[in-house]
Formats: C-alpha cells, sequence, structure tokens
C-alpha cells in the first residue's frame, strides 16, 4: 500500500480574518482618499490596491510564521509630468507605514540637484544626508534617469546611484524608494543601470488624462480654493483644455492648475475695473467665460474663438 503524502493542514491550525486584519490597518481611508484626490487613473489605482493586497497577506502569512522573505518594495512610477505621481509616492508611503514596512511613512521628494555634488567629495555627503532624511519612509527621486550622465567624465551621478544602490539593498527594511520619469527615459536609464534594475520590482505606468478628466481635475481645484465655474465658464475650459492638449509642453494636472491661476487673475482684474462696485459672493468665487476666453491660447489655436479683451497667457 502506498504511503499517503503527509497532510500541511488540519482543523486545529490557526485562522486570521483577512477583512478585520484589513479594516485594523485602516487601508481603506487612504484608498479612500487617493479617489478623493485623482481622477481617473484606474489602472494606477488598481496596482495600488494589488499591492497593498500582497503586502497585507504578506503581514498576515507572517502571524502564521509563513514569511516568504522580505518583498521587494522599492518602485518606479512612469508617465508624463502633472500624471498623479508624486501624490500617489504620498499615499504609498501611508499605506506601507500603516502596514509597518516603513516606521515613519514620510516622503521625502528629491531631484538629481539634491543628490549630486559638484565637486570631489560633495556627492557622497549630500546623497547620505537625503537617505538619512527618508530613513523609515519613502524616497521618491523625480526625473531620476538625470543621476546617470555617462556623456560627461566628470559627473558624479554615478557615485550617487552607487551609494543608493547599497541603501536600497541593505536597508530593504527600513527605507523604500521611488524612481519617477518618463517611461522611454526610465528604461534607457534602467538598461545602462543593471543594478538598479534589479533591485525595482514594482513598475506603475501613469496615463495621461483626458480632456473631459481635466476639466474635472479643475472643478476640483476650484473647489478646494472656494471658486467655482458658471456653465459658461465650464464650457469655455473644456474648449480651452483641448486646445491646450495639442499645443507643446502640455504637463496634465499641472497645467490645468497653471491656466486657473491665470483665469483668478483676470476675474480679480474683471471685477475690480468692472462698473459693478457692489459685488456678491457668488460674484467673487465664479469664473465667467470671458475669464478663460481671455487666453492666449484661443488666439494661437482658434481665432474664431477670439474675444474683444486683451489676450494674456
Amino acid at each position: 500500500m502506498p504511503k499517503q503524502s503527509k497532510n500541511l493542514t488540519s482543523s486545529k491550525d490557526p485562522s486570521i480574518d483577512l477583512d478585520a486584519e484589513f479594516r485594523n490597518t485602516n487601508i481603506q481611508e487612504v484608498l479612500d482618499k487617493l479617489d478623493r484626490e485623482l481622477i481617473g487613473l484606474i489602472p494606477v489605482k488598481t496596482r495600488i490596491r494589488e499591492t497593498a493586497s500582497l503586502l497585507l497577506v504578506d503581514r498576515v502569512r507572517k502571524q502564521l510564521g509563513l514569511s516568504a522573505g522580505a518583498p521587494s518594495l522599492h518602485m518606479c512610477f512612469t508617465g508624463n509630468p502633472g500624471t498623479g505621481k508624486t501624490t500617489v509616492a504620498l499615499r504609498m508611503a501611508e499605506i506601507l507605514h500603516r502596514l509597518g514596512y516603513v516606521r515613519e511613512g514620510h516622503l521625502v521628494s528629491v531631484t538629481r540637484d539634491d543628490l549630486v555634488g559638484q565637486y570631489i567629495g560633495h556627492t557622497a555627503p549630500k546623497t547620505k544626508e537625503v537617505i538619512k532624511k527618508a530613513m523609515g519612509g519613502v524616497l521618491f527621486i523625480d526625473e531620476a534617469y538625470y543621476l546617470y550622465k555617462p556623456e560627461n567624465e566628470r559627473d558624479y551621478g554615478a557615485e550617487s546611484i552607487e551609494i543608493l544602490l547599497q541603501t536600497m539593498e541593505n536597508n530593504r527594511d527600513d527605507l523604500v524608494v521611488i524612481l519617477a520619469g518618463y517611461k522611454d527615459r526610465m528604461d534607457k536609464f534602467f538598461h545602462s543601470n543593471p543594478g538598479m534594475r534589479s533591485r525595482v520590482a514594482h513598475h506603475i505606468d501613469f496615463p495621461d488624462y483626458g480632456a473631459d478628466e481635466l476639466v474635472s481635475i479643475a472643478k476640483l481645484m476650484l473647489e478646494s480654493q472656494n471658486y467655482c465655474f458658471s456653465k459658461a465658464g465650464e464650457e469655455a475650459f473644456g474648449k480651452y483644455i483641448r486646445l491646450r492638449m495639442k499645443s507643446g509642453h502640455f504637463a496634465n494636472a499641472r497645467s490645468v492648475r497653471n491656466a486657473l491661476d491665470r483665469a483668478r487673475l483676470r476675474q480679480a482684474n474683471r471685477l475690480f475695473s468692472g462698473t459693478k462696485k457692489s459685488l456678491s459672493k457668488n460674484d467673487l468665487i465664479t469664473l465667467e467665460a470671458e475669464d478663460i476666453l481671455a487666453s492666449r491660447v484661443f488666439l494661437e489655436g482658434s481665432p474664431d474663438n477670439k474675444p474683444k479683451t486683451k489676450k494674456t497667457d
């Protein structure tokens, strides 16, 4: 008679309520915050939820003595400017903290200038000081590919990369590094730095926003500043966005924020120079179509929409 294999489980094995663990960590609060802060980005939010689920299950497994080794948490966020990479990094730091993967959960956001020195002996202290500030949390390096400049023999970026690699390997339980930038440039960066590529397990691509999503983002931004569009103002802003997206150097939500700042300037000038001296609360909070249509974007992109007022940026 063949020998039967030993059963790895039994009726006496302990059990854990995964839903209760999820509630106790309050991760849902962070995910809800992310939904409120960022319009769209469904693929990104899905990946963040999947990552949170993986880490929650890993945490539960440890409680039952089922450790599979420390998971690799270093990440790469790729996408165009203004697609929410920094905001997602901030919320990821919160999730990691609530799950116990980092001690403090703070985010330190830097660029090449914060890490790389201008002369011999300057880079190592700068990089180590930044790492010291980020320890126990998340280090977010924007436009990380600028760390590597092989065409410049006197560049000190390679020294910073070497220190980062050592830290990412030796301090995986106390620091998470997120690299960010344009996808094509990050791909080239990883190709040139295989050591960095091998340490980054999670790659998340941030898509550009659509025009309707950008209008919704604009409305959220205005609401947070106690402003709003009139109906005509919202329609004008939708036209503005569609024209602006066709022009160069468009930076998604960042460009939306800049456009709203200029619209508020035009609104203030309109109210101050207008004949109406007694202003209601509605007057003060509402951006009208003329505040949007005065943008030079309409002059450059659609002459038929040219208003009679003076054009500005």
